[in-house]
């Protein structure tokens, strides 16, 4: 183990989702640090705090952290040699208006976090607090690498480079497991071998956060598309899952129709979800609940994430009483291997969304885009991944303009900048009145995140 301790700050450390994974994934790994948990709610940091350090005790921990929580985000983020930025901006009941006013004017949303109306009212509220700590990390930290994890990704990370170009950022997802878990779900239906892992593949991958494509797929060195064409062939009509009718009860689960249809006409394998690459595309599977329904997926829902929330809300005091231990490893996120990787043990290739230097060359400059990369000491270098085909490109390109307009319309605190993304979504089909009306209803419906624009 590296014995030089090193400095973490984790903005949105009281997380009871995605920071309890990687609570668990760093306690797999060979790191030492002390990590600075800043969260809003300062009870979700002391109550976090408490559970990482429980790792300690368990005999299989590999890493040696101390968990601190912290009363703001200077203590976090000063002499930081990694920052981690998990948070999301407002209540889960806010989340209500974000969903369903929308349904209201006949536009419905998968999950509403990268795009569409909900994306974009969801980017007006979090990125003046980004512009905050970027301008914090500039100041405290300005050599720290910087690990995003927050939605909506890309203008998150386009942000911060505007607002701090020398940043050493990048961003960080899981988006791809459900597709590499599909893969390895029929590689060992093919091969008739079991435990067939994620990194049982290689791929070449190029997109933006939340529609990205696999152009090349290998498993034991063998091309793995005729297989997935056998797949998408056989099962368009009816969908494929392992546990059937599970898109019924979870929005996390699909029968994966989108990915053989998108596949079947592209010819490129989609490797994100359906439901986030429902998102990203005109609404040819979010036309009405009917559509949606016969595509075999669901939509996120409020009442599901309070489910999720208040569920692990209620295993806290058992997990801070060590009455229940979370388990190490949860295998749930890169970002603790980048994290050992960039402190120089070993090399990593890993999916990263970073700013387009020519990785993706029909990209625009500058542009966010979601490529592989090699990670290592000190240093993230994209991978050249080609060209997007025409097709495809076509429908980044909307989303990735849309971004721009958003960021312009946060930088000159102008709403009506952004109404424009707002009326150029492609799930955007109420008509200019309606999408007006629409739009003021939203915004109204958050207006104590939008002080910042007044």
């Amino acid at each position: 183990m590296n014995s030089k301790r090193v400095n973490i700050a984790y903005i949105g450390g009281g997380s009871v989702n995605f920071g309890w994974k990687l609570l668990s994934d760093l306690a797999n790994e060979e790191i030492c640090a002390t990590v600075y948990l800043y969260d809003t709610d300062k009870q979700l940091s002391l109550a976090n705090e408490v559970i990482g350090n429980k790792f300690r005790e368990n005999p299989d921990t590999r890493s040696d952290i101390i968990y601190l929580a912290v009363d703001t985000a200077e203590e976090a983020l000063r002499n930081a040699d990694f920052v981690i930025l998990a948070f999301s901006q407002g209540s889960i009941d806010e989340m209500v208006s974000e969903l369903s006013l929308p349904e209201s004017y006949g536009i419905y949303q998968s999950t509403g976090e990268h795009t569409g109306p909900s994306g974009i009212i969801r980017a007006l509220k979090i990125l003046p607090v980004y512009i905050n700590y970027t301008e914090l990390i500039a100041e405290l930290c300005p050599d720290a690498w910087v690990i995003n994890i927050s939605n909506p990704m890309s203008v998150c990370l386009k942000l911060m480079y505007e607002i701090f170009p020398e940043i050493k950022l990048f961003g960080s997802t899981n988006e791809l497991y459900p597709t590499l878990d599909l893969l390895s779900g029929t590689a060992s239906r093919e091969y008739n071998t079991e435990n067939v892992r994620r990194r049982d593949f290689k791929f070449n991958l190029l997109g933006i956060s939340g529609f990205c494509w696999f152009d090349e797929l290998t498993y034991r060195g063998e091309d793995f598309f005729p297989v997935f064409r056998k797949y998408a062939e056989k099962y368009y009509e009816t969908g494929f899952e392992f546990k059937p009718n599970e898109y019924r009860t979870s929005p996390f689960a699909s029968a994966n129709k989108i990915k053989f249809d998108l596949f079947l006409r592209y010819g490129l394998i989609p490797a994100v979800s359906d439901r986030l690459a429902a998102d990203f595309c005109p609404p040819w599977y979010l036309k009405s609940p009917k559509t949606i329904q016969s595509w075999k997926f669901s939509q996120t829902t409020v009442n599901y994430i309070k489910k999720i929330r208040l569920d692990r809300l209620s295993r806290m005091k058992s997990l801070m009483n060590g009455d229940e231990y979370l388990r190490v490893g949860s295998g749930m996120s890169d970002c603790a291997l980048q994290i050992k990787a960039l402190l120089g043990q070993g090399n990593l290739i890993t999916n990263i969304c970073s700013l387009n230097t020519g990785q993706i060359d029909n990209m625009p400059p500058g542009s966010i885009v979601q490529t592989n990369a090699l990670i290592c000491s000190n240093s993230v270098r994209p991978v050249t991944a080609g060209r997007l085909p025409d097709e495809i490109l076509a429908l980044t390109l909307r989303h990735t303009l849309n971004h721009s307009v958003i960021i312009r319309s946060v930088m000159e605190r102008d709403l009506d900048i952004a109404f424009n993304a707002f009326l150029n979504d492609p799930l955007m089909t109420a008509e200019l009145n309606e999408a007006t009306a629409l739009y003021r209803e939203m915004l109204t419906a958050v207006r104590t995140h939008l002080l910042y624009y007044c």
